[in-house]
Formats: C-alpha cells, sequence, structure tokens
C-alpha cells in the first residue's frame, strides 16, 4: 500500500535496508534507526498495539558496547525532572572479576541522551536486582544484591548481601553500606531487595530510607525445611547505616523460588510515615503495614487471590513473573493517601494486569480492577507490570509488556493510565517496533517506571541480534497533569 504521496515507504524503499545496516552501526543514529524500523512496523500485520497513543519518544539508553542489560530500575529527579537516573546489571567482557556487574546511566535533557557509568560492586560477586528511587532532596539511593556460590553443594567461594549506596548525579557514587554481608557463606541467601524512601510532608519518619527482601533458607532448595520469608532493614540516617533486619512475614514460602516462595516486595511510604508492604505467595496476595516507621509490623492479610500464581511460564522467555508493586499517592489530589498494589494473574484465562486499591491505609481493598483493556480470555499475555503513581497529581501509571496483537513470541509495549484513582485505565502503545523474544537471554525479573509532575518515564530490554543481545530503552511521555492528554 502506498502512502497518499504517492512515495514508497521506508520499508518497501530499495534503500531502506542499507539505511537500516548504517544506523544499526552508529549509536548516535539510533533515534534515526528507530524512526525507520516504526514506520516499517506500522506497515506490517501485528506491528503494533492498537488503541490510543500519546504523543511520546523513544531513546535507547544503553551504550553499543553493553551486554545484556537488563533488570533495570528508573527514577525522575523530582528537583529537576530532566535529570533522570537508570540502574541495570550488565554482563562483563571476558577477564572481568565478575561474570555480570551494575552499571549506572544518567540523563539530564529528559530522557533524550544519556551517560553510562560502570559502577561495579567492589566484591568481584555476581550482581542483580537493582532498584533505583530519588527522594524529595534529590538524593538517589541505589539497592542491589551481590553474591557468589549459590545452588553449588561445595563452591570455592559463597558470599550473599544487600548493599545501598548514594548519588547527586547518577553517575558518581558513594561507597555502599551493607545492609546485610553474609561472608563466606550463601545461607541464607538474600534476594530481590527493594529501597523505599519517606518524604512524607507530615510523617514523623521522614528521611528514613527501607529496604525489604525475600530471605532464603537455601536458594532454589527442594527441601520442605527450608523457608523462605520476608525481611525489612531501615535508616535513620541517610543510608549511612542500617538496622538488624527483621522478619515481616508471618507464614513462610518454600525455598524454589516459584509459586510457593514469598517474594515481590516493594516498599511503599504513606503520607503519615506508613511503611507498606505487599507480595506474592501460596496464599496469594498478602499485605503487612507499619505504623511506627517500621520498627514493627501487624499481622499479614491476603488481599487477593493469584489465579494461577506469581511464576507464569511464558514461550520465548527464559522465566516470568506476575509479582506485585506498591505505591502510594502523595498528592493532594482527591485520593491522597490511596495505597495501590499492581500483579499479573490468570483468573481471565491469560496472564493479565490487575490493580486493586485500598482508601483506608490497608484495612479494606477494592475488588482488582483489569489494566489492560484487550478482550478477556484471548489467549494474549501481558507480562511484567511496574506501576508508579505520580506524586504531583495522583496518576497511577503502570507499563507491561504486551503480545495483544503480536506473532508467535514478539512482545509490543504498553502504558496505561488512570487519571480517576485507578477506577478506569487508558491504554497508550508505546510507539517502537514490536521485537522478539530469546528465552536462551535472560531478560530479567522487571521493567522500570517513574513518574512526576506529569512526566512519565519507562524503561525495558528490547531484544536485539548481534553481541549485546538486550538494549536498554525509553519510553517518556509528558503530560497534562491529571489528563490523559500531552504536552506535545
Amino acid at each position: 500500500m502506498m502512502p497518499q504521496d504517492g512515495r514508497p515507504r521506508p520499508c518497501q524503499s530499495g534503500q531502506s535496508t542499507g539505511a537500516l545496516r548504517r544506523a544499526s552501526r552508529e549509536g548516535r543514529h539510533y533515534n534515526a534507526r528507530m524512526r525507520l524500523l516504526a514506520a516499517c512496523a506500522l506497515a506490517a500485520p501485528f506491528a503494533a498495539v492498537p488503541g490510543p497513543s500519546a504523543p511520546h519518544f523513544v531513546a535507547r539508553v544503553s551504550d553499543e558496547g553493553a551486554l545484556r542489560p537488563a533488570e533495570a530500575s528508573i527514577a525522575i529527579n523530582p528537583l529537576n525532572t530532566d535529570h533522570i537516573v537508570v540502574v541495570s546489571l550488565q554482563g562483563m567482557q571476558p577477564g572481568a572479576p565478575a561474570r555480570i556487574s551494575n552499571f549506572s546511566y544518567a540523563s539530564i535533557d529528559g530522557g533524550r541522551t544519556w551517560r553510562t557509568a560502570a559502577a561495579p560492586n567492589d566484591h568481584q560477586r555476581v550482581h542483580g536486582d537493582d532498584a533505583v528511587t530519588i527522594a524529595r532532596d534529590g538524593t538517589i539511593y541505589h539497592s542491589y544484591i551481590a553474591f557468589d556460590g549459590i545452588r553449588v553443594p561445595r563452591p570455592d567461594r559463597a558470599s550473599s548481601g544487600i548493599y545501598i549506596r548514594t548519588s547527586r548525579d547518577g553517575l558518581a557514587w558513594n561507597e555502599p553500606v551493607a545492609v546485610v554481608d553474609h561472608i563466606n557463606t550463601a545461607i541464607p541467601f538474600e534476594d530481590k531487595p527493594w529501597v523505599g524512601v519517606d518524604d512524607g510532608e507530615d510523617s514523623p519518619h521522614r528521611g528514613n530510607v527501607y529496604v525489604a527482601w525475600t530471605r532464603f533458607d537455601v536458594y532454589g532448595s527442594p527441601d520442605p525445611q527450608h523457608t523462605s520469608h520476608i525481611w525489612f532493614s531501615r535508616s535513620r540516617d541517610g543510608a549511612r547505616s542500617f538496622t538488624p533486619p527483621v522478619q515481616v512475614s508471618d507464614k513462610p514460602g518454600d525455598a524454589r523460588d516459584s509459586d510457593g516462595t514469598v517474594e515481590g516486595v516493594v516498599p511503599s511510604v504513606g503520607a503519615k510515615g506508613e511503611v507498606y508492604l505487599a507480595w506474592a505467595g501460596p496464599a496469594g496476595l498478602v499485605f503487612d503495614r507499619s505504623l511506627d516507621g517500621g520498627y514493627t509490623f501487624g499481622a499479614d492479610k491476603v488481599i487477593a487471590s493469584l489465579p494461577g500464581g506469581w511464576d507464569i511460564p511464558l514461550p520465548g522467555i527464559e522465566r516470568h513473573n506476575g509479582m506485585p508493586v506498591t505505591a502510594v499517592d502523595h498528592s493532594h489530589g482527591p485520593n491522597r493517601g490511596s495505597v495501590y498494589v499492581t500483579w499479573i494473574d490468570e483468573r481471565n484465562g491469560d496472564p493479565d494486569v490487575f490493580v486493586a486499591v485500598s482508601r483506608d491505609g490497608g484495612v479494606t481493598w477494592s475488588a482488582p480492577a483489569r489494566v489492560n483493556d484487550d478482550p478477556k480470555g484471548n489467549k494474549r499475555a501481558q507480562l511484567f507490570t511496574w506501576m508508579a503513581v505520580d506524586p504531583a497529581d495522583g496518576s497511577i501509571n503502570v507499563v507491561f509488556l504486551d503480545r495483544r496483537d503480536t506473532e508467535g513470541t514478539a512482545n509490543a509495549v504498553t502504558l496505561a493510565r488512570s487519571v480517576d484513582g485507578g477506577r478506569t485505565f487508558v491504554n497508550h502503545r508505546v510507539n517502537r517496533p514490536v521485537f522478539p523474544s530469546n528465552e536462551k537471554v535472560f531478560y530479567g525479573d522487571y521493567l522500570g517506571l517513574d513518574a512526576h509532575g506529569g512526566r512519565v518515564a519507562a524503561i525495558y530490554p528490547v531484544v536485539v541480534d548481534g553481541p549485546g543481545q538486550l538494549v536498554l530503552e525509553t519510553a517518556v511521555f509528558d503530560f497534562k497533569p491529571a489528563t490523559q492528554e500531552t504536552l506535545r
């Protein structure tokens, strides 16, 4: 089909192949390459997710030499929303002390261009589970795990620990501080930590830094005597030191790292300093809270079922999960203080994204609201959800991979947005070509998303051909506050 001007589209032009190859070789032409690929994709069947798409841009984050960057987290600086920081793991070049280490990326032009900084974890250990958040004063907090010797009967080296480090620009970092560190042993194993900061205007605990995670007695063990629990630690001095960790979960999970394991805790803080935790496990979606700055927690409460469990195998992906993400509305709008949890389950016969909300601090919860708006039960999967609630306008923003209208195991990217307290969502497709899956490449366990002042920035890996195998990419939307309209 020819466009109205009679000229061939880039993917039909005899010169397009050479243009794409040249653009692929030159990292500085990544955005031009994306425009060419997008034009080809839009001309092909199953190329993009249907539905409205608010104007936005897509840009490459990781550099040309990056090897399998994954498990990326993103944060927008509330002091300057043009300053955006991403952290991730990356594969290391042959001969490096560790097989995988950590990298950070920073943009000062709203996500259009990026600088990369290698930030080794200083322990010559395997690295993973990066998370980043930026406090109201502009301090950047980066949490991660560093370990060695898991799933090895008698390893030559063994260790397991959680670390936090801080920065002001996202490129130069202070020395990491151990939240917990097991030296010369990988038992117990600390996994999937996430960091949160108390920024509440009315909080008596303002400035506290919180970390929550899963502790395995023995990682991956099928022994029923080996269990998993949710653990928690806090800092009252800006992450210069942390209290001894405490167990939060009342009931354990198994240690297999699957549906029977308790995992997926992301700490979120309420307007008055309440600490909210939710996680997935054999009982379903479980919630707990602290009303004294993380010093004590109450009784666990099941707030939703998880049909199909949280470990959701999907074709083309080495592993995929529907673990939850928790966030709170800090705006001064009508839903201030609302607590939201998003996750994926199979209650409709295929993996869908859901959000539940509590308007009373976690005492009662709404029924799950379906976020993706394709037909129910169509056997089309949504993958890897993440959520951010804008503290300026209270909008709920959710990103996920989307197979609603792709062939085979190809993936699109969708941003869903609610401006009515999570009652309804509008799905906006990210204007980038669909990309394949590769079950031989570790894709990671999550995507990343942040929102502030109407700016919504997503981070996700894209599977590509070539030695790097994955590329980190961002999609940035600028919405008019509390609307589905954009400024562009």
